[in-house]
């Protein structure tokens, strides 16, 4: 009977080490339960910090468009409201030298008619400024250029400069051909005009005027070094000029 007892032993020993091992196994997959839901949980938390992240990110990048496409349509009304005052000022710039030519081609006119008249006078000697041809032709130009029709205006003065190159209209009728150019947008053509005014008829009235738009033309095209010497000679050949006082405000700026 003491075999068998013997042999219970190691059985008991082998059972109680099975249990162990089964029990480490169990604690081995709880641990692993546990890490993988926290890698789960950092992995969780990992993602809605950056989603988080990008959706400020995004909010951010729509204020500032937003806050771009205001300040686009802002500097947009800016930009439309000085065109037009830039356009009005241009046209009351017009409006006030046609007033102004009027006058003093009435004036000129006026002159002839008076000495004419005077006894002893020979009529035939007197220097008539314009005939009544010629100033019907001008009138006619004059009325283009008045109701915006520029391209037909530079046409009508062109034709009357080609027809009376000797007349005293001409730097008048050259001159506003120059302005016509100018409305046109053709600066070059203009520049063109206005330099025939300062060179052929350097005592015009016109001439001055002329130079100013000359300046005002190479600005426009980009050319402030030349544009800046034009007012300069502007305001050193015709210092006492309405045109001279609008050089040097211009220069001020500069």
């Amino acid at each position: 009977m003491v075999r068998p007892a013997k042999l219970r032993f190691p059985a008991c020993r082998v059972a109680l080490l099975l249990a162990a091992l089964g029990a480490g196994q169990a604690q081995a997959g709880l641990f692993d339960d546990e890490e993988a839901r926290r890698q789960i949980f950092e992995f969780k938390t990992k993602a809605e910090t950056q989603f988080d992240t990008q959706a400020k990110a995004q909010l951010e990048l729509a204020n500032q468009i937003q806050q771009q496409a205001d300040d686009l349509a802002k500097l947009r009304g800016q930009i439309e409201t000085l065109t037009y005052e830039l356009e009005t000022a241009k046209k009351r710039q017009q409006d006030f030298y046609i007033d102004l030519d009027t006058r003093l081609r009435k004036l000129e006119s006026a002159t002839p008619d008076s000495a004419a008249a005077e006894p002893g006078k020979d009529a035939s000697k007197v220097a008539v400024a314009n005939t009544a041809a010629e100033s019907q032709e001008y009138e006619s130009a004059l009325g283009l250029f008045k109701a915006a029709k520029y391209k037909d205006a530079a046409s009508a003065f062109g034709a009357f400069f080609q027809k009376h190159p000797d007349s005293s209209l001409a730097p008048n009728a050259q001159f506003w051909l120059g302005n016509a150019w100018y409305a046109q947008h053709d600066c070059k053509k203009a520049i063109e005009a206005q330099t025939v005014v300062t060179a052929k008829w350097p005592d015009s009235p016109k001439a001055a005027d002329a130079m100013l738009a000359i300046a005002t033309c190479q600005q426009e095209m980009g050319n402030a070094a030349a544009a800046r010497r034009t007012l300069e000679n502007l305001r050193a050949r015709y210092p006492n000029s309405p045109a001279a006082e609008s050089a040097a405000q211009r220069l001020k700026k500069k």
